[in-house]
């Protein structure tokens, strides 16, 4: 039987042709759906075509062609995915058992050449016997093989053994999935003097290290956890597989609803160069209300809030040390001037200071938010609003109910500037406050809020005492 490579040799190549139009759909868990159209020659009967250029990355159980414009009188026979590339190594891993010449400098100053039969890769020590029977183990030099073996290729290839019922240039469809291409979204806040508003703009940062450029792509982004699995395969196999094509879109990053996530398409191509970090504006919007908000959260148990993990107390539920976050939210609408879905990213914040100058004051992350949704960033911990929490007293009233009594000590050190503390405390079990200072909002089940304004220069005590049953 003929192989495949020898009908190759014997059928000839059919042209690679020209790319008509590249479409990429890159999702944010590193990996991207490609689509290109390419106009090729085919001939009639069995032929062979080879397509260079392709994401060296490439899963082959995904790769899909066929014929646009004769779709019924093109077969696919085989598909090949070819990844030897041509280099020093692979050229001696092939040359093993052939003849080969060593060109090395002795320590005298002279120059030899030796000729003989290569018997070991280098991967394995080089080794080669030479014409009068020594053996040379692990030479320095150069060595100069006498032919090129076959099957090494300079790129990355896709081979196809098509039956044609006619020759002529058609139009192919070409698609596969390949890893190494990812997105991310970033964000730059940037805060009123106030603290009341801030103006956010949005970038999709996009990396690829697949081998290869995408020549004025039309660019898809798909937002959401797509599940994938991750069969081990072997590149060097028959591939099957039919890719999807995602829809389309115009303007500037327009947003649409693909199954359950959220599709992003650029209205306009782009050029996506291998290795190369490239950024695209994704949203900006200004005057956007935020609120900020200082908490303390003093308990020290195992407690998640705005970005933190606290760990547990003592035993005696006092920790003088327990920082005040810095928080500012907003609402994801459009009222309020956004109300797109926004893909997860880092939110990056700013304001300007007292030379008008823009200034960094903290960065959280952010998860994929629906529209309406709140945003919570946790920038930072307050300098001069101080807590110290302290469990004034405990008593046991039978072996499965007890009475804890907290104090919870708040100053404000600021000059000239009231603010606005929210203090949360995580009662546990069936739980009931007997005597507080100051009212409570109950925003869960082990959850409550106590909100205080402290003047400038002012402390303020809140304490409350609980009865617990467990």
């Amino acid at each position: 039987m003929t192989s495949f490579f020898a009908m190759l040799a014997a059928a000839g190549q059919g042209g690679a042709g020209l790319i008509d139009s590249v479409e990429i759909t890159v999702y944010n868990q590193d990996f991207g759906l490609v689509k290109e159209i390419r106009r090729v020659d085919l001939k009639q009967g069995v032929a062979v075509l080879a397509i260079e250029d392709v994401a060296a990355t490439i899963d082959p159980s995904t790769v899909h062609f066929k014929s646009l414009d004769d779709p019924q009188g093109v077969e696919v026979l085989e598909q090949n995915f070819r990844f030897d590339l041509l280099g020093p190594n692979s050229i001696l891993e092939k040359s093993v058992g052939k003849k080969v010449r060593l060109h090395r400098n002795l320590p005298d100053g002279k120059k030899e050449v030796l000729e003989g039969t290569l018997l070991t890769p280098p991967s394995q020590g080089t080794v080669i016997r030479t014409s009068d029977g020594r053996f040379v183990l692990s030479p320095a030099g150069e060595v100069e093989v006498m032919e090129l073996p076959e099957g090494l290729i300079a790129k990355p290839t896709l081979f196809w053994e098509v039956r044609s019922a006619k020759s002529g240039t058609q139009r192919v469809e070409l698609s596969y999935m390949a890893d190494d291409i990812s997105w991310t979204a970033d964000y730059v806040a940037t805060l009123d003097a106030n603290d009341e508003r801030l103006d956010l703009g949005g970038w999709v940062t996009l990396t690829n290290r697949t081998g290869v450029t995408y020549k004025d792509a039309k660019l898809k982004l798909v937002a959401g956890d797509v599940r994938r699995t991750q069969p081990v395969m072997d590149k060097q196999m028959m591939m099957r597989g039919a890719a999807p094509a995602a829809g389309a879109g115009l303007g500037g990053f327009t947003e649409s609803q693909l199954f359950e996530y959220h599709l992003y398409t650029l209205g306009r191509p782009t050029t996506i160069a291998n290795k190369e970090i490239k950024q695209v504006s994704l949203l900006s919007a200004t005057e956007v209300p935020a609120t900020k908000k200082l908490v303390y959260e003093g308990q020290g148990f195992y407690w998640r809030s705005y970005g933190q993990y606290y760990r547990p107390g003592d035993g005696v539920d006092t920790d003088p040390n327990q920082k005040v976050n810095v928080v500012v939210e907003i609402v994801n609408s459009e009222r309020n001037r956004l109300g797109m879905p926004l893909p997860k990213g880092s939110v990056r914040v700013y304001k300007q200071d007292v030379e008008g100058q823009l200034q960094f004051v903290g960065e959280d992350t952010i998860d994929h938010t629906p529209r309406d949704e709140k945003i919570k960033l946790y920038l930072g911990d307050a300098f001069d609003v101080v807590c110290t929490r302290t469990r004034t007293d405990f008593r046991r009233i039978s072996t499965d109910i007890i009475e804890q009594s907290f104090e919870i000590n708040a100053r404000n050190r600021k000059k000239d500037e009231t603010v606005t503390l929210t203090i949360a405390e995580h009662p546990w079990g069936d739980w009931e406050v007997l005597d507080k200072s100051h009212e409570f909002t109950k925003v869960d089940a082990h959850t409550i809020h106590f909100v205080v304004e402290i003047p400038a220069g002012r402390e303020i005590s809140v304490s409350y005492r609980v009865r617990s049953k467990f």
